[in-house]
């Protein structure tokens, strides 16, 4: 299998830290998604990473998707088999993911508008609902078990993300969460070279 990715892609990093944690046997293809290399058009009409091109040529895009079929391949060991855990762990997920669609839109704005047109409104509105979420997540950890999931690594990926691109805008405060990070990567040795860079 070959992914398409992104080194400073959040969504790419979870992906990655997820496939190395299962073992799954993959090739890492790096992407500019500005120059819309063919590989990605052709296969994520999309043109957005992480996309994963299967043996049989077909692909799967979007994170999630990508999560939820390394869990099927390798009979779920990348969520809890419980419903309810299962749940939690989804729902972490989708509240890093959302936080990281927030970040981004902060940087999008800054990035590719002219500077007398950047809408500060906007940006202020992306950044109200990351500190809310972030002071939501700092109250209420999740814990690493045995077994790490997907939830997990989607707040490592968002966290690293985090440190990437809003270092000293975020950790003040917020110190549970600062320690997660730094027991994570204690937890999941290989954090350090798949998280955003």
């Amino acid at each position: 299998m070959r992914l398409l990715y992104s080194s400073t892609s959040p969504y790419s990093s979870k992906v990655r830290m997820a496939a190395t944690y299962l073992g799954v046997e993959h090739t890492e293809v790096a992407c500019d998604t500005n120059a819309a290399p063919p590989e990605l058009i052709d296969n994520n009409p999309l043109g957005k990473i992480p996309t994963l091109i299967m043996k049989d040529g077909r692909s799967i895009f979007d994170s999630r998707s990508i999560m939820h079929y390394f869990d099927r391949e390798s009979g779920g060991k990348l969520y809890p088999k419980k419903k309810g855990r299962r749940t939690e762990a989804e729902v972490l997920e989708a509240l890093c993911d959302g936080i990281t669609d927030c970040l981004l839109s902060i940087v999008y704005e800054k990035r590719f508008r002219p500077d007398d047109i950047i809408h500060q409104p906007w940006i202020d509105k992306q950044w109200t609902k990351v500190a809310r979420a972030l002071d939501y997540l700092d109250a209420n950890l999740p814990k690493a078990g045995k077994k790490l999931h997907g939830g997990h690594f989607a707040l490592a990926a968002m966290l690293g993300y985090l440190s990437l691109r809003f270092a000293g805008q975020w950790e003040k405060g917020r110190e549970k969460l600062v320690a997660w990070q730094a027991k994570f990567g204690e937890r999941f040795e290989d954090y350090g070279r798949l998280k955003p860079q």
